[in-house]
């Protein structure tokens, strides 16, 4: 008897966890919204979960799919998400309709690092936004340039040296060595050489914790807002501790003055000195600043952690997809090397921030590594009910809406023979007769990545 009550209470167990992970699993078919079948508590997204794929390598595959729909209904887990492949819609949601998609849907609690730029809501966005954009403007990137030129000169010695002990080498943590020791310098202040031991030790342990997926990240996917409610976050109290030291020792460094380098904690100096008072054509975002996350230095690490993570990374892994497409087309390489001699002899050797307009070809292929290797897809999250324009779909309050920038980025309606590595899709010819939204490496409408403010 006791047996049988045993398997009677594990078959009800069974049962309500099983109704619990498949719950939501109507919710598109009851919106005649296409889309593929679920798995119990995977949703559609089983390999990522699993970490067999990345999220955008899983969310192409449902796009490819689908290539006479504007929209695809998908479980993120058990979320309901929406997949947008038009690409008109894309543009209606980030831009017409930003208003109602301002949030990227993604709550983490203000402590450990969750107050920051990329994943904050919108109150706490846009004056994060208005303090940050200002080292973001030409000028301030001129004055960048000779502090990279010098990093420049540093990593190429450093190269030399060690190709003459080993010829081949593995080129994106030596990309990443130059990219990190140019924002410790543009961002920080702080002079870190790209062949410094020591920072390589370090900052390995960082990007560990930085970019290694954790059981958080699921949670938060399988139950939306649960960090939020729980004060937690994505990021440990060691990663948070390192970005807050960063900040107080660089603030030390200047002895709590300006200096004329206009990087980010000059900037963060200038509104403490100022008592929290920045000249801006925006003053009502700072004070709503002031009032909303205040200036504190677990808020101040939070946009610190954002600038190096975003800055340093996402620019070392464009670097080194760029040279690995060099280096097997090596025409295109040819080419490259072609303008970039002829540019530099034009300006005595000289790289200033002028010739960059002048170097057209390298432009191309920039773009189109991006096109290539997108570092990230988009997410939004509708803030109030939204009916999807040109369909007879509604999606409710709190609904995330993917736009899959790799999908995209890899469809032959927009891009023939995507695998191919082609500059001259970014010709002013070819460009011109692409939809707008077919490249948007950066994102697009006002929640754009700050990256692009420098294009």
């Amino acid at each position: 008897m006791f047996f049988l009550y045993t398997l009677v209470v594990f078959v009800i167990f069974g049962c309500l966890v099983y109704y619990h992970f498949t719950r939501t699993f109507k919710y598109w078919q009851s919106r005649n919204v296409p889309g593929p079948q679920p798995l119990p508590f995977f949703g559609n997204i089983k390999n990522y979960v699993l970490r067999k794929s990345l999220a955008a390598e899983v969310l192409k595959e449902i796009y490819d799919e689908y290539p006479n729909e504007k929209v695809v209904g998908i479980y993120r887990m058990t979320t309901p998400s929406l997949l947008i492949r038009d690409l008109d819609l894309v543009k209606t949601i980030c831009v017409k309709d930003f208003d109602n998609f301002d949030d990227r849907g993604m709550e983490l609690s203000e402590k450990g690092l969750g107050t920051n730029l990329f994943h904050a809501e919108s109150d706490i966005w846009r004056p994060l936004r208005s303090l940050v954009s200002p080292l973001f403007t030409t000028s301030k990137l001129k004055t960048m340039v000779q502090l990279v030129n010098e990093r420049g000169d540093i990593f190429v010695k450093h190269i030399k040296q060690i190709t003459e002990v080993k010829t081949d080498q593995e080129m994106y943590s030596l990309a990443r060595k130059f990219t990190m020791s140019c924002i410790f310098a543009c961002i920080f202040g702080l002079d870190v050489s790209s062949d410094s031991n020591l920072l390589v030790e370090k900052m390995s342990k960082i990007d560990k914790l930085s970019f290694t997926r954790t059981f958080a990240q699921d949670l938060d996917l399988l139950y939306p807002g649960i960090l939020k409610r729980f004060k937690s976050s994505f990021y440990n109290a060691e990663l948070g501790n390192f970005f807050v030291n960063l900040v107080r020792d660089s603030m030390q460094a200047k002895n709590g003055i300006p200096s004329d380098k206009k990087d980010f904690i000059d900037l963060i100096l200038e509104i403490k000195n100022q008592g929290n008072i920045l000249e801006t054509t925006k003053m009502e975002d700072m004070v709503k600043l002031i009032d909303s996350a205040k200036l504190t230095d677990e808020v101040i690490a939070a946009q610190a952690f954002t600038l190096y993570v975003a800055g340093y990374e996402t620019s070392a892994a464009t670097v080194a997809f760029m040279l690995y497409e060099l280096a097997i087309n090596p025409h295109i390489q040819d080419k490259l090397i072609f303008e970039l001699d002829g540019v530099l002899d034009r300006h005595d050797g000289n790289i200033t921030y002028k010739i960059i307009n002048e170097l057209t070809y390298m432009g191309k292929v920039f773009n189109e590594t991006l096109r290539k290797y997108p570092i990230l897809d988009i997410q939004r999250r509708a803030n109030a009910e939204y009916s999807i324009p040109g369909t007879s779909i509604t999606i409710e309050k709190g609904t995330i809406v993917l736009v899959p920038t790799l999908a995209i980025s890899h469809d032959e309606k927009y891009f023939p023979d995507p695998s191919k590595f082609d500059p001259e899709r970014f010709s002013p010819e070819n460009e011109s007769k692409r939809h707008p939204c077919a490249f948007i490496p950066f994102g697009t409408g006002p929640r754009f990545c700050i990256g692009k403010l420098s294009d």
